[in-house]
């Protein structure tokens, strides 16, 4: 489509949009009661109505159940997550059976790093971006220094070429093969935080079964963004918050995924008694015997309150309809790429350099933005000004247009604001 930056275009775009009418399903943060601009989405997600509706319920069912609510509620809490695999497993490309709502994220990447981090004889080391989430870093140097190793000897990480601010696939590919005899894990993210750049998951998967190591991934930044096939592509796991695109609210309850060729192994885990057999668990018998699939994995009792946020979130989700959201997904970032380029042709410079890949099938929702100078000053401008979007030292902005919940309209005066502030400003 040929884009155009006018207000009358922008408009047009949001009268032939197939999914503007869930954008009334949100809750929008207003200012002297005028919606704000939010483009932050991929950091937490906004609140859908049936939130409270969902919460509501299940408030009721504990004060007219109390303890029975577990069993004797017309939806009983014992099953509750039931109707949430349904709905969350198309969403990561999963089988129900092979996903299940649990715990926050690195919680559960510790879980599964018990699980399928087994280092054995000289296969013991780790594969990750050198640029990956903080967190995902602890967690991987707390395993390595459990089992013995030096972090710096035990993680392999991989940085971008010198003067590139992303990753190519084929240097991820190269080092796993460079560490074929030496790796027991590749474990990366989805889509990393920093730079928005959405890696090639089949192909990594490939590679690395290939040289016999195991294959996860954080999908913090990418569940609920982007296309992912767990399952297809041979995953063996994943793990991923749920307040960000999947708009389950803050700290709200995270997910975990097991590839069921993993269901019948020997793979060590930390048990608790919710990953207890479900028909003998209230039997309280000694010797841990887990439920079938990636339930298995779970440790402690479901937080019915979480997984009703969740609920609520998935379903305005899944009535859009996963491939509907990615199609304007596609559009909304595509078009706010092209009103950023805009922008720098009018101030006569790449003010704005946009550092994310530019090939759509390598990003989802976010761009990230340098600005050539006072990149603080620019994005605290937009904050006054009622845009909201995210700051990363030293010098990156980050903007994510949300099909739920963005239009093209929000786009073009949010390009209008960038131009005004930067004649004024520079």
């Amino acid at each position: 489509m040929q884009f155009k930056n006018s207000l009358e275009f922008a408009q047009s775009l949001d009268q032939q949009d197939t999914l503007s009418l869930f954008r009334e399903q949100f809750l929008i943060p207003k200012v002297d009661g005028k919606d704000i601009i939010y483009l932050c989405g991929n950091s937490l997600g906004l609140q859908p109505k049936a939130t409270q509706d969902e919460l509501h319920q299940q408030l009721n069912v504990w004060q007219n159940h109390a303890v029975e609510g577990w069993f004797d509620s017309e939806q009983n809490w014992l099953n509750y997550h039931h109707e949430i695999k349904e709905l969350l497993a198309p969403i990561v490309g999963a089988k129900p059976e092979e996903v299940t709502c649990m715990n926050s994220l690195t919680i559960n990447l510790h879980l599964l790093l018990t699980s399928f981090y087994q280092p054995k004889g000289k296969r013991y080391k780790i594969l990750m971006e050198a640029g990956a989430f903080p967190s995902d870093q602890y967690a991987l140097e707390s395993h390595v220094k459990t089992r013995g190793y030096a972090y710096a000897d035990a993680v392999v990480e991989i940085s971008p070429r010198a003067g590139e601010e992303t990753l190519r696939t084929e240097d991820i590919l190269a080092v796993i093969e460079q560490h074929r005899d030496d790796l027991a894990l590749v474990m990366f993210g989805g889509i990393n935080y920093y730079t928005g750049q959405f890696f090639d998951l089949a192909a990594i998967t490939k590679a690395g079964h290939e040289i016999g190591a195991l294959v996860g991934f954080d999908l913090a930044h990418a569940a609920g963004n982007v296309p992912i096939k767990l399952h297809d592509w041979g995953v063996d796991f994943a793990c991923w918050c749920s307040y960000k695109y999947l708009n389950s609210g803050p700290g709200g309850i995270a997910g975990i995924f097991v590839h069921e060729k993993h269901f019948n192994s020997d793979l060590p885990r930390l048990a608790g008694w919710w990953g207890y057999q479900l028909n003998k668990r209230f039997k309280m018998e000694k010797g841990f015997v887990p439920e079938t699939g990636a339930e298995g994995w779970q440790v402690s009792t479901s937080p019915i309150l979480l997984m009703a946020t969740h609920k609520a979130a998935l379903k305005v989700m899944n009535d859009a309809g996963f491939e509907n959201l990615r199609k304007k997904s596609v559009m909304l970032t595509s078009y706010l790429e092209f009103i950023i380029q805009k922008v720098n042709d009018q101030v006569g410079e790449e003010f704005l350099k946009i550092i994310t890949p530019k090939n759509v099938a390598e990003r989802g929702c976010q761009l990230s933005i340098i600005c050539k100078r006072g990149g603080k000053t620019l994005f605290d401008a937009l904050v006054a000004q009622n845009i909201i979007g995210d700051w990363r030292a030293p010098n990156v902005i980050r903007l994510s247009p949300i099909p739920l919940y963005n239009t093209f309209e929000e786009i073009y005066f949010l390009g209008q604001t960038l131009l005004n502030n930067l004649k004024t400003n520079c």
